[in-house]
């Protein structure tokens, strides 16, 4: 049971990404608008989820598992039928979710928003402290700002802790993970006798009639599939960065008018001893606390040196105290006017005086103090240089994107127009067929689209360019066909030697089957253990001794009456026949494996109680999906 996780990774992680996704990576909190400019694929709580709400979801998962899985990304995976019902599933679940968020109120507060976006390391400086620019600037690179995102972050906190209650109330009976745990550890001891299809070769005659009937039946595998001949062309950033440059001048204005990007700004760190005192306190109360901060200022005022070591001692404050009153990187409108104000009059290593605020008095210091400073224009020029370039390649791409679009279409007879109109290279690649070829990776003229393109009627008879086909993000591809080969069948003649081989191990393997069932029969007429080999030890827990196959037969099989018998084809070997003589279980039993495989249990039972629970949220929310998978004929990457 447990082996299907560990030995089906790559499936298994094409399942969670269709049904664990979070939902702010599918759709943003304005993608739950309504839009009646859409067609409705689903309502959920009265309101619609369009078509076009269904197709952002789609590009969004294919980008976030693109990221995720790298090399081993598969975009098939999202073009099945099953791929796109589940995306609309998530949909719908996401919206009966939301409703449910709506009616009942539920929300996350402010201190544990502000406390997991605390814990971004992205959004911190190299100090530990955290970097408000670099929070704002990598929010405005997504189109977002704070509020947005922090609507997005607390709508997404407050499902965690929704789904993650549910999912901590789910448990699985101890008898029931016992009972599976014993079912893997489970220990079978078995005699082997294998027939191996050598031994029966040379009882094998192929005829020429055998031969025959192979090849008319099976001429699919003898079929030499259509094949084009093709020029193309191939228009990219690549091309576009060619035909863009950026001058001195371009630079040197950039950098004037954005000087503040280039600065940056004075740092201080600083320290403080609080006396604490109510803000309401009786005066005599505040005169005394006065007094004992005014003690402690003498006390530092002999020692600077010992700001910490007095602070720790002293200070009121237990947030700082016992890191010797460190307040870190002071950041304006951090702290209360009058404790920033004193900051911010301090030279580095000076103390303040005694300070006043609502929550009593502090002693401050400045323990660091780094001046503002800008970066020279000649430090900043290639990265300025590189961001303009960006810029206009943004820019020029779509202009001479448009152009190559209309010219390998207008001007369809050829692709030497295009070619020379956006200094593109005309290439030329033969042997390619309806699909790709893995051999060929992830070449361009290998793509599916581009193929169905270059085999389509127009392309193929009349021997004009294809239409523009975006292969992958921001690659466009065009391409001609200059020879047609139709498909063809290998001759006999060309194939005899193949065929007999392939006739000749059927037919041993036939004969290797035929006696391995008759020993099969008798053994299990006697109970003879003759001819069998010696006794191995089979378990689901651990690799098999004998052949997978064989195993997967031997530990199905039923063994209420022992011995048991079961025979086995075993491919491209023969056939093998299996005595099981007794079932066990090991004496010491890996009890931390059990531990795990415990939870493993209770974490699929919790995900089961999710489910029915998101279920039962869509019949109340009255969810209803308005199409089939098979009509959900959707754009994807690259269309």
């Amino acid at each position: 049971m447990f082996e299907i996780i560990r030995n089906h990774k790559r499936w298994m992680y094409g399942i969670l990404l269709l049904l664990v996704i979070p939902s702010f990576v599918l759709l943003g909190v304005e993608g739950y608008q309504n839009n009646d400019a859409n067609t409705a694929v689903a309502t959920v709580a009265g309101q619609k989820v369009s078509q076009q709400e269904w197709e952002e979801a789609q590009r969004r998962q294919i980008d976030q598992a693109r990221q995720m899985m790298g090399p081993q990304f598969d975009q098939k995976m999202f073009e099945t039928s099953e791929a796109k019902q589940a995306i609309l599933n998530n949909l719908v679940a996401e919206r009966a979710i939301n409703a449910e968020l709506a009616r009942s109120h539920m929300t996350v507060g402010d201190a544990a928003l502000a406390k997991r976006i605390g814990e971004f390391q992205q959004f911190r400086k190299p100090d530990g402290s955290f970097d408000m620019e670099q929070y704002k600037a990598a929010l405005a690179a997504q189109g977002m700002t704070p509020a947005m995102f922090d609507q997005r972050l607390r709508r997404d906190l407050t499902l965690e802790q929704l789904t993650g209650s549910i999912q901590a109330t789910a448990f699985a009976p101890r008898s029931v993970s016992e009972r599976l745990s014993s079912i893997s550890d489970q220990e079978r001891e078995v005699q082997e006798m294998l027939f191996p299809v050598a031994q029966f070769l040379p009882q094998v005659k192929v005829t020429d009639a055998m031969v025959k009937a192979y090849y008319d039946k099976n001429a699919q595998l003898f079929t030499i599939p259509e094949q084009v001949k093709a020029e193309y062309v191939v228009f990219d950033a690549a091309a576009v960065e060619s035909q863009v440059q950026v001058s001195d001048a371009e630079i040197a204005e950039y950098y004037n008018k954005n000087v503040k990007s280039y600065t940056t700004p004075e740092q201080r760190t600083a320290a403080h001893i609080l006396i604490n005192v109510a803000r309401d306190a009786k005066p005599a109360d505040q005169a005394a606390a006065k007094a004992k901060a005014e003690a402690v200022l003498l006390e530092v005022r002999k020692n600077p040196a010992n700001f910490g070591e007095i602070a720790k001692a002293q200070s009121q404050d237990q947030g700082s105290a016992q890191a010797g009153g460190d307040l870190g990187v002071v950041e304006k409108g951090t702290f209360v006017k009058p404790v920033e104000d004193a900051i911010y009059a301090l030279k580095q290593g000076e103390v303040s005086g005694v300070v006043q605020s609502e929550f009593g008095y502090h002693i401050i210091t400045v323990t660091s103090l780094k001046p503002a400073a800008q970066k020279p224009l000649a430090d900043a020029r290639e990265e300025i240089a590189a961001d303009l370039k960006k810029q206009k390649m943004s820019k020029r791409y779509s202009e001479m994107a448009e152009t190559f679009t209309n010219m390998v279409y207008e001007q369809a007879e050829s692709l030497k127009p295009v070619a020379d109109k956006l200094g593109l290279k005309i290439e030329t690649v033969d042997g390619l067929t309806r699909k790709p070829n893995p051999q060929l990776g992830q070449a361009p003229f290998n793509n599916e689209k581009f193929l169905a393109a270059l085999f389509g009627t127009d392309a193929v008879k009349n021997k004009r360019n294809t239409e523009a086909v975006e292969v992958s993000p921001s690659v466009l591809i065009s391409g001609r066909v200059v020879e047609f080969k139709p498909a063809t069948k290998r001759p006999l003649p060309e194939v005899d030697a193949v065929i007999r081989q392939r006739v000749t191990l059927e037919e041993a393997a036939r004969l290797a089957r035929a006696a391995g069932e008759q020993k099969l029969a008798a053994a299990k007429a006697s109970g003879d253990a003759a001819g069998f080999g010696e006794p191995k030890v089979v378990t689901r827990s651990q690799e098999p001794t004998i052949n997978t196959t064989a195993a997967i037969a031997v530990l199905k099989a039923d063994t209420t009456k022992l011995p048991a018998y079961v025979g086995v084809d075993i491919p491209g070997q023969g056939y093998g026949v299996y005595r099981i003589n007794k079932v066990s279980q090991p004496a010491n039993p890996d009890l931390n494996r059990r531990k795990q495989e415990a939870q493993q249990i209770s974490g699929l039972v919790g995900q089961a109680e999710l489910f029915n629970y998101v279920e039962a949220l869509k019949t109340k929310a009255k969810a209803k999906i308005n199409v089939n998978a098979s009509q959900l004929g959707t754009k994807t990457d690259g269309e």
